[in-house]
């Protein structure tokens, strides 16, 4: 095992489910489309698709362009990038109806190209026809998308626009201005990297702040030109020019704290024609922040510890302890399920604990003085202290109290995951990337409380931790893979959705014969992105690594 110091990066070995995932952005134009209505050109719009077992699951889609035949679209996709799979996408272009959706008719259908992530990263940029159904060629149709890797070291920053004293270029009204900013490339050739939303008859509009990555907006070279134009909105598609300015995201630095970067919105054709043309308005720059984007090793190593719970079932349904039949029994020569799946992660979860303290509780069970069912006990008997001495401590305390509870019912694991999420909402409190909980749950069944499970849940979907819950013995687990988002997103019974995909489902049965390593990759390796994502959510930054103590080596994964 590698053991690293704060201050330095370690080594991940080679099983470590610490794959920093690349992020792919995808920006996505067509060319030459149908045109489907009989009065306007068609409103397009693009649904991004992604090949799941076979399946086509709808991933984003775009927004809709109005009376346009050759769109570019603001709306950037971002996948995530496996460079050992083969990742199929379908993007789908249709005539958007405002109301009735999109993708319902096919007579709405534009045409459709399929690809994979890869060829994508490797092309750089990829244009194709586009084909209607059974193979045919819509017409002259074509699209393009192009993907930037959202590099390690790249970042995101936050803009608020406003401008004053417009050029009116609306004879009944005034201008209804929109914001575009292009990145020109090294080729001379322009990239939309942003649209703002129209703000209608106002010659002073302020837009809504926008986030873009700084891979996007410069490539992340500061000294990167950027044009900047202003248009009146137009619902037929044919926008009027108000005018444009140049600049850099040097420049646009300026604008950090109280400080305001301002800009005159020319027009060329103005400024050659009339000699005391100053310009055709102002646009300022009211705020920029920049965020960095971290990995999780950074959080790892700016201190933040992973706090691990475990909690086991403790139902009748496991069978009686004394039984060799039983999932709980305790045979010398080899553990049972429980002990394997509960060893083999919480030995990488160990790691990134520095005082290897783990809370262990227990559910389903009677439990003395009184044999009253319980949904949340400490597996050691102590209301006041469930932790137990590192991985062997909880092995000890699971062991010394299967003889002295009563194996009940029914299977409720709410209880224990509101248990945690108080504890994870207190964390969220200092506002700091200190702590991340993990709360492994090892179930012979189906959970009884399905629906205050789901609950349960969507709310510690919005806390600092992640569920991994693990099936053991041979039950029909089919109702627990609605838990695990993958397929679709969880949603509470009242239908709201998870903020973040934190749970990891896996029937023990599927790694019986296979390493404990082979068990802890599959269910840890979602982690290291959830807690990257919640703590983007939050835009807290990793703390500062941390001096050097005799405990706090950190040990990379197995």
């Amino acid at each position: 095992r590698a053991t690293a110091t704060m201050g330095e990066v370690p080594e991940p070995s080679p099983q470590a489910p610490l794959a920093v995932l690349s992020k792919v952005e995808l920006r996505v134009s067509c060319k030459h489309l149908l045109d489907r209505d009989t009065l306007n050109k068609s409103d397009p719009c693009v649904l991004l698709l992604m090949q799941s077992q076979g399946q086509w699951m709808e991933v984003d889609r775009s927004e809709v362009i109005k009376s346009n035949l050759n769109p570019v679209f603001a709306k950037i996709f971002t996948v995530d990038y496996y460079f050992e799979e083969v990742q199929k996408l379908r993007f789908e272009v249709y005539d958007s109806h405002g109301h009735a959706g999109v993708g319902t008719h096919d007579d709405d259908f534009l045409g459709g190209m399929e690809c994979t992530v890869g060829q994508i990263v490797a092309q750089k940029r990829v244009t194709k026809p586009l084909f209607l159904k059974y193979g045919k060629f819509a017409g002259k149709s074509s699209i393009t998308v192009i993907s930037e890797e959202i590099s390690g070291n790249n970042g995101y920053v936050e803009l608020a626009f406003r401008a004053k004293k417009l050029d009116d270029k609306d004879l009944f009204s005034k201008s209804d201005p929109f914001l575009e900013i292009y990145r020109i490339d090294d080729d001379r050739s322009e990239q939309l990297v942003y649209r703002t939303e129209v703000v209608k008859n106002n010659l002073s509009p302020i837009w809504e702040p926008f986030k873009v990555s700084l891979n996007s907006l410069c490539s992340c070279e500061e000294k990167r030109k950027l044009r900047c134009v202003v248009w009146d909105y137009d619902s037929r598609g044919k926008h009027d020019f108000i005018g444009e300015f140049f600049t850099t995201f040097e420049e646009m630095q300026k604008a950090m704290g109280e400080n305001k970067v301002q800009w005159d919105c020319v027009n060329p054709k103005y400024k050659m024609k009339k000699r005391n043309y100053k310009n055709s308005g102002v646009v300022v720059l009211l705020d920029l922040k920049i965020h960095r984007v971290y990995s999780f090793l950074d959080y790892i190593m700016g201190g933040c510890q992973i706090h691990f719970t475990v909690a086991i079932d403790f139902t009748a349904s496991n069978g009686d302890p004394r039984n060799s039949c039983s999932l709980h029994y305790i045979n010398p020569y080899q553990p049972n399920e429980y002990l394997k799946a509960l060893v083999a992660v919480g030995e990488i979860c160990q790691d990134y604990d520095s005082d290897k303290k783990f809370s262990a509780l227990g559910f389903g069970a009677r439990i003395p003085p009184k044999y009253e069912v319980s949904h949340d006990f400490a597996i050691n008997f102590n209301p006041d202290n469930d932790e137990c001495e590192g991985i062997q401590g909880v092995v000890e305390s699971y062991q010394s109290c299967l003889p002295k509870i009563q194996l009940y019912g029914p299977t409720n694991v709410a209880p224990i995951i509101s248990k945690v999420a108080r504890v994870a909402a207190d964390e969220e409190r200092t506002k700091e990337a200190s702590q991340y909980f993990i709360l492994l749950i090892l179930t012979d069944g189906v959970v009884t409380d399905m629906a205050d499970t789901r609950e349960a849940i969507v709310r510690a979907s919005y806390l600092p931790m992640s569920i991994i819950i693990v099936g053991v013995g041979n039950a029909d687990f089919t109702d627990m893979q609605i838990l695990d988002g993958d397929d679709g997103v969880l949603r509470s019974p009242k239908g709201e959705p998870v903020l973040r995909d934190i749970v990891q489902f896996v029937p023990f049965r599927e790694f019986k014969n296979a390493s404990p390593t082979a068990l802890a990759k599959c269910v840890l390796a979602e982690v290291p992105k959830q807690v990257v994502e919640y703590y983007s959510y939050k835009a807290f930054p990793p703390r500062c690594p941390q001096p050097e103590t005799p405990d706090s080596n950190l040990s990379s994964p197995q």
